[in-house]
């Protein structure tokens, strides 16, 4: 493909099997290069000047990119005439997403505070997961109302994008306190738990169970449990998938794996599940900020992946959280479908409030102990 002097080149391509395409703008292809290169239509631009001129030009793209990844210096003004050039020139949504390795930290408060973008993310933790991040943003702007003045904003869902409503301000608070008290009272159970896993494991395998999430706004990140299975357990799940409690007759959508039984788990695993004191170590989860107290599960990403579409997409708008309404209406039952669940994860997205959170934390402990082994 020929441009003019400020070139655009495609990356060599390895794995095709997404029909997206992504134009990536910025020098730094160390690491996005690579990413960018699993895909069929990726392009990349030096600078914002040359996407402008690229993007311009009928000739080069046959349709408009998906999504539009920005990992240059931040410069407020030539960010903002760039988007709104975009706004102009394109009829649908392009999402545009900033890659968080090239901002300090104050440059990233304030493009939130500016809300011109619609997500700012470690590229390279969605190498392969870039099209699953772009199908969610897409249909996340179909939820959200045009940016809002800071004194109108009144619901979560119209600051989904990067700004922090007071209302979610004042839930990380909540979360902050919370989350610091548990973790120093429950610090010896912490140590009785650590001794019991290696003790029944022979020393074999970590205390804790560490895999990727996507939480809010489809954000990946590393999620922390008890380990409550056999130090292989990975590895068995294929195995399993005939035994999958979500599993329809009917082909019926199934995003989530759950397992009656399940014979990975460990007996100190299936009391600490009975027992929900597994997710302990997700209150450093909250502390981080990665989750909250309260909302919807943050998922697998293979369970992720098959949400990003339709109407589906919309559980994402809430918190990732330890509890949520799943919990306290449907959690332990054997009678689950996928659209329940996922119906009360939306109905929890529209509808969620600090009084809502209160009543679910209150909820809470009358749920934790299960009736199945599930």
């Amino acid at each position: 493909m020929s441009v003019n002097n400020e070139a655009l080149n495609k990356p060599t391509l390895e794995e095709v099997d997404v029909k997206k395409s992504f134009l990536y703008i910025g020098n730094s292809l160390a690491k996005t290069k690579k990413c960018l290169s699993l895909y069929k239509e990726s392009f990349i631009a030096r600078n914002i000047h040359a996407a402008k001129e690229f993007l311009a030009d009928e000739n080069n793209i046959a349709d408009q990119p998906h999504l539009i990844i920005l990992d240059v210096s931040y410069n407020s003004q030539e960010l903002s005439t760039f988007i709104s050039w975009i706004k102009e020139h394109f009829k649908t949504h392009i999402p545009v997403i900033y890659n968080e390795s090239a901002l300090q930290p104050q440059q990233i408060k304030d493009l939130k505070n500016l809300r011109l973008i619609d997500d700012i993310v470690k590229i390279e933790n969605y190498c392969n997961r870039l099209h699953e991040k772009a199908k969610f943003l897409k249909k996340a702007n179909a939820f959200i109302h045009p940016p809002l003045k800071a004194d109108e904003i009144h619901s979560g869902l119209n600051s989904f994008n990067l700004n922090i409503s007071s209302r979610y301000f004042i839930k990380r608070m909540i979360d902050i306190v919370l989350s610091s008290i548990a973790i120093i009272f429950f610090m010896p159970l912490f140590i009785v738990i650590a001794i019991a896993i290696k003790l029944e494991s022979k020393g074999k395998g970590p205390i804790f169970y560490a895999s990727f999430r996507a939480g809010r706004g489809f954000k990946i990140f590393k999620f922390y449990k008890f380990r409550t299975m056999v130090p292989d357990a990975d590895q068995k799940l294929n195995k399993l998938a005939e035994l999958n409690m979500y599993e329809s007759n009917d082909n019926e959508i199934t995003a989530f794996f759950k397992v009656m039984n399940d014979p990975r788990i460990t007996k100190v695993g299936s009391f600490l599940r009975n027992s929900s004191l597994d997710e302990l170590p997700q209150f450093f989860n909250v502390l981080k900020g990665d989750m909250s107290i309260v909302g919807n599960r943050p998922l697998p990403l293979y369970e992720a992946a098959s949400l990003t579409t339709d109407e589906w997409a919309e559980r994402f708008m809430a918190p990732a959280g330890i509890t949520g309404l799943w919990q306290i209406s449907k959690r332990g039952k054997e009678n689950m479908s996928t659209e329940e669940r996922i119906a009360l994860d939306i109905q929890y997205a529209r509808n969620h409030s600090l009084k809502d959170d209160l009543i679910i934390m209150l909820k809470t402990p009358t749920a934790l102990i299960q009736k199945s082994n599930v």
